[in-house]
């Protein structure tokens, strides 16, 4: 649904924004009022008061629910089947195991972290999370303290790659904008990621984040919350079993992303039935049902009959309800504010700024980032907007993907109550909005920061 004309100017369209964050964090934090009732309260009073008509409040709000819903129901729910399979099957303590046998004990967090660099460079943040769910609560209940310490690492590495390393769809939308070449952004992009992963994530969550203590719960995997013991196979699975059915979705939704970016490029052609089906069967949603149904039949039929399974499969959905449901209510929150004209009254009015191309870019798509929370608009908005000076002042190649990385830092930063994310992490690892707020946003905001100073040394060498 494209935005309305503003009814107001930038000023008090920013005013808006800035009281409906400040209500939602008041309705939530010192009301204790339901995040999910809060999120829908806030939709609709912000819509309001920017102007929408009211004959269009519910439809737009229901529309920007929905989309967020089509994109996160299907992810989480097959993921979390995905998690409790393994995790019940003792698959997930089989992958914790050989990863803390090849880094030890006290690089544990760093053993998930470079996991899910590796696996984040195909698979989009919230999937890779959802998979990875049962390795980090298995490594974190084999050695106690807080969740945050093995969490943010793993969650942090997805951010990483999710922000800047095509084939993610913001890095590759911003580059083509602005005419960076889509391979020379990934060759830079991934030392990038790694390092800002490092500075920004790592030795944040070692030196502070990892330090606030979360509980261990995994019951949005066991769908229980009093620490009962349930059924685990008296012969868990070979490591490489476990490994395939991690790798599977990794392998198909790499290859259509591959596939998909060379007939963008023209390299193969733009029709034929080998690669359609390699694209289809690679698309997120297909790739985790392959992935389920292939670990559904070997590994939760291994001593266990088929109407077992199914109850299994059937209890993995009832804890993720409310994480489903509260961040669809985030998305509503973010679409409201896309909808009613902020994000691009702000944007207009900082583009004229003065400041330095990569600067003015950083600046902007932070802005847009915090306006309505979604990262990928922020980087697809940013890139539209400084297009024009990027003709004029003629950057190198190498510039070109430092601004790319500018966007992306910008579009990081700041992860709040009307980003998705933000919800999707609050919820899977038990925090409260505040202990959130001061840990992963601010753990995203070090990282954002992070990608922003190796793109500016990348603008001065380039």
């Amino acid at each position: 649904m494209d935005p309305m004309a503003p009814a107001y100017g930038s000023a008090t369209l920013l005013i808006i924004a800035a009281v409906a964050v400040a209500v939602l964090l008041l309705l939530i934090i010192a009301l204790r009022m339901h995040a999910f009732v809060a999120l829908i309260l806030v939709s609709f009073l912000t819509a309001i008061a920017a102007g929408v008509p009211l004959s269009e409040v519910g439809p737009v709000a229901v529309a920007a629910f929905g989309s967020t819903l089509g994109t996160v129901a299907l992810l989480v729910g097959l993921g979390a089947m995905i998690g409790r399979l393994l995790e019940i099957t003792g698959g997930a303590q089989v992958l914790a195991d050989t990863l803390i046998n090849r880094f030890g004990e006290k690089r544990a967090p760093l053993a998930l972290g470079v996991a899910a660099l590796l696996f984040g460079l195909p698979i989009f943040f919230d999937a890779g999370l959802v998979v990875f769910l049962p390795i980090i609560f298995s490594v974190a209940t084999r050695f106690g303290g807080s969740v945050l310490l093995y969490a943010l690492p793993a969650a942090g590495g997805f951010a990483a790659m999710h922000a800047i390393v095509p084939p993610h769809p913001g890095p590759v939308t911003a580059a083509t904008e602005i005419g960076a070449s889509i391979g020379l952004t990934t060759l830079i992009g991934v030392p990038v990621a790694v390092v800002a992963w490092y500075v920004g994530v790592y030795l944040f969550t070692l030196g502070y984040a990892g330090k606030v203590m979360v509980p261990i719960d995994d019951s949005v995997l066991t769908g229980r919350s009093d620490g009962s013991e349930e059924e685990r196979q008296a012969q868990p699975p070979a490591f490489w079993h476990v490994l395939g059915i991690l790798l599977l979705p990794l392998v198909l939704i790499g290859a259509n992303t591959v596939l998909s970016t060379l007939r963008t490029s023209g390299d193969i052609p733009a029709e034929g039935t080998f690669v359609d089906a390699v694209i289809f069967i690679g698309q997120t949603p297909v790739a985790l049902l392959i992935t389920l149904l292939v670990a559904t039949y070997t590994l939760g039929t291994r001593g266990r009959s088929l109407a077992r399974v199914e109850s299994i499969l059937n209890d993995a959905l009832g804890p993720i309800c409310a994480i489903i449901l509260i961040t669809g209510a985030g998305g509503m929150f973010g679409g409201v504010l896309r909808y009613s004209g902020i994000g691009a009254a702000l944007s207009d009015s900082l583009a004229d700024l003065g400041l330095p191309l990569i600067v003015s870019a950083f600046v902007i798509a932070t802005i847009l980032r915090v306006a309505q929370g979604s990262a990928t608009v922020a980087l697809t908005t940013t890139a539209g907007l400084i297009s024009a000076a990027v003709v004029t002042e003629g950057p190198s190649s190498v510039q070109l993907v430092a601004l790319v990385m500018a966007i992306a830092a910008g579009a990081t930063v700041l992860s709040h109550v009307n980003d998705s994310g933000f919800w999707l992490v609050s919820r899977f690892f038990g925090m409260d909005v505040k202990t959130t707020l001061r840990t992963w946003t601010v753990m995203e905001t070090t990282l954002g920061l992070s990608i922003f100073v190796l793109a500016c040394g990348l603008w001065v060498v380039g």
